[in-house]
């Protein structure tokens, strides 16, 4: 592993809603940083928040890599696997509160077809992939970019996020002026470190191209 990206968002809670607030878009990892190291910052980082964990396959996925080669580095991580209710746990796929796992929100825990983010990206009006593929992740790793990977990872975690937006207000967990605060959040952020992160610059300019595009959202009553 050579990056590990997050955004961060606090949550508070008012008149039955959820609110977010959001803090940072960071990446854990530098060109040299070898990944024991990384690993260990990732796992001491979230077992000091307990968070509420946001992934699109993260279940499928994301945690399953992080603890294989976690495992290969002896870094523990019981915080992750420990828990007094099985049915609520970050490795639960019905326990939206500890992880919300979105391809299985959105496919109800796999009574539809699972969708992959790109997908759900573009009909949400959303940048979707750019620049770097997946499937080129590899071949730029051996090039030495790991810049490259790292940002590519940034822009994976914009999508999610505000794919998970979208999922939130649709379940009611958020209202309307909360969604579109949100993404006011995500845009001032965007803004403000565009000039130290063309990445972001680039991903702005993509979701203003993006069929559909909607930065905020009108209540339709039908």
């Amino acid at each position: 592993m050579v990056a590990i990206s997050f955004l961060e968002a606090k949550i508070e809670h008012a008149d039955g809603k959820e609110i977010y607030y959001l803090k940072e878009l960071l990446t854990g990892g530098e060109s040299r940083l070898d990944e024991k190291q990384l690993l260990t910052g990732f796992f001491k980082y979230f077992e000091r928040l307990s968070p509420r964990l946001g992934s699109y396959n993260g279940r499928g996925f994301d945690l399953p890599v992080l603890k294989y080669r976690a495992m290969v580095h002896d870094i523990n991580s019981p915080w992750l696997e420990q828990t007094d209710d099985k049915c609520n746990s970050y490795s639960s796929r019905y326990s939206a509160d500890w992880h919300c796992y979105l391809i299985e929100q959105l496919s109800d825990c796999g009574a539809s077809a699972l969708v992959k983010l790109n997908e759900v990206c573009s009909v949400f009006g959303l940048p979707s992939k750019f620049g770097v593929d997946g499937s080129k992740v590899f071949e730029i790793i051996d090039h030495g970019k790991i810049q490259d990977v790292q940002d590519y990872c940034k822009t994976n975690i914009l999508n999610t996020y505000l794919v998970y937006l979208r999922v939130m207000m649709h379940r009611g967990d958020i209202d309307l002026d909360g969604y579109n605060r949100c993404v006011s959040d995500v845009i001032t952020m965007i803004e403000a470190e565009s000039n130290e992160r063309q990445h972001l610059s680039a991903f702005l300019d993509a979701w203003v191209q993006s069929p559909n595009n909607q930065f905020t959202m009108v209540l339709k009553e039908r």
